[in-house]
């Protein structure tokens, strides 16, 4: 299954600025991800499903976005997200990546906000992709 040819290019320009790693990650199953709704007991948003296929894989710059193909990973998406939720987060948002003291996360309508201990700020990118792309790609 290819990506959304929407986000072709943010996907690769993502890939060539990865950092090759000497044990690559590895990309989720799409029954891992029905692992991951289930513990998280909320759907995972099309749009993020379509990002964990084929670009959390990646690392570049110093932000972490949450993994699903590894439960043993620190920033393992159904963790990272009950850890959240334990500090505060309302239940309808799911953190994706941990950063700044807070995390980014995915609202209902697909937005990336930031949201720490002292509330959630503005919309950050319309979507995961843009975010990849404005935030992820440049820290």
């Amino acid at each position: 299954m290819s990506v959304n040819e929407d986000y072709q290019e943010v996907l690769e320009a993502l890939q060539e600025q990865a950092e090759d790693l000497p044990v690559p990650l590895g990309l989720p199953e799409h029954d891992e991800l029905v692992d991951i709704e289930e513990a998280l007991l909320l759907p995972i948003p099309p749009i993020y499903r379509e990002f964990l296929l084929h670009a959390s894989d990646l690392v570049l710059g110093s932000l972490e976005p949450a993994v699903a193909a590894d439960p043993g990973a620190h920033n393992y998406l159904a963790e990272l997200a009950a850890e959240a939720w334990e500090r505060g987060l309302p239940r309808e948002l799911l953190a994706f990546c941990q950063a700044n003291g807070g995390y980014y996360v995915l609202t209902q309508e697909d937005e990336v906000q930031f949201w720490s201990e002292a509330g959630l700020e503005e919309e950050v990118a319309e979507h995961i992709w843009f975010w990849a792309r404005d935030i992820w790609a440049s820290a």
